[in-house]
């Protein structure tokens, strides 16, 4: 007996069928596995761009913050502090850029066939965990490295949370992603102005300074509210044994986290029912 299928738009803000995204997890493999296969055909190097990418930007950090600036790295060999902040915040990065674009980047897809939308952004998540596996390999081959050389670093009982930090890092790109995403079905400006806010993000986000270098209480608060600080601080406190990572800190990150979350896929889902008319 033929199965139909009847496929209507959802009413309210609410409308989430789990039963369909399990129907079609098929998707999800098919859209990791495309975008993995394309990413870098037709160049020289490859794959090798996975380490090159988070090398140079350390390298350059070290450089201009390390040594140019002198900004204090809480006893750390400054190119291991930035090459932590940097494998968490590209993952972070990765995921946002993924999912604010879904709508706009799959439009030849999206205008003439039907499968749920939240693959989309989710398939970002994945692909990127990749790239983050490979940049904590070499995270943890530096680790070694100034360990053997004698550097003042230790791993610490948070090392264990850093696969619930990687969670938390998903949740909080795609929960802004999913919203700039939504944003951008009637306001196409902020497509321009994303890659000015993920930049800004960076420089919002402990990547190039510890949290305690801040000086001023209530900018410290601030830097608080972003859902990375907590990520990167609990992170280099479990594997070199500095940081500023508190139960204070984590609650706040956390909140910010879930909030992003929920806020990002209510409008993504109001979004999704008429967005192919505006595409």
């Amino acid at each position: 007996m033929t199965r139909v299928i009847h496929i209507r738009a959802r009413r309210g803000w609410f409308g989430f069928d789990v039963r369909e995204l399990i129907d079609s997890r098929d998707v999800l493999w098919m859209l990791v596995t495309r975008d993995l296969s394309a990413l870098y055909k037709q160049t020289v190097l490859g794959p090798l761009w996975y380490v090159l990418q988070p090398l140079l930007m350390t390298v350059v950090f070290t450089v201009i913050f390390g040594h140019v600036a002198r900004i204090p790295t809480d006893g750390i060999p400054p190119f291991l502090f930035y090459l932590s902040g940097i494998v968490f915040w590209n993952y972070f990065q990765g995921v946002l850029n993924h999912a604010a674009t879904s709508f706009s980047a799959q439009s030849h897809i999206l205008t003439k066939i039907y499968f749920p939308r939240w693959w989309i952004p989710v398939s970002g998540a994945v692909i990127q965990l990749v790239h983050f596996a490979v940049h904590f390999l070499l995270l943890a081959s530096f680790y070694v490295y100034f360990a053997a050389r004698g550097a003042d670093v230790r791993p610490t009982i948070w090392m264990a949370s850093i696969p619930l930090l990687l969670l938390q890092t998903a949740a909080a790109a795609l929960g802004a992603g999913l919203l700039i995403c939504a944003a951008t079905v009637k306001y196409r400006d902020l497509r321009f102005a994303l890659p000015f806010l993920i930049q800004l993000g960076l420089y919002l986000s402990p990547v190039v300074y510890p949290l305690s270098a801040v000086p001023d209480n209530r900018l410290r608060l601030l830097l608080s509210l972003n859902p990375v600080t907590s990520v990167i601080e609990a992170a280099r406190r479990g594997i070199t044994g500095q940081g500023a990572a508190d139960a204070v800190l984590m609650a706040s990150g956390l909140l910010v986290t879930l909030c992003l979350l929920a806020l990002g896929a209510l409008l993504f889902n109001r979004a999704q029912r008429t967005f192919v008319d505006t595409l």
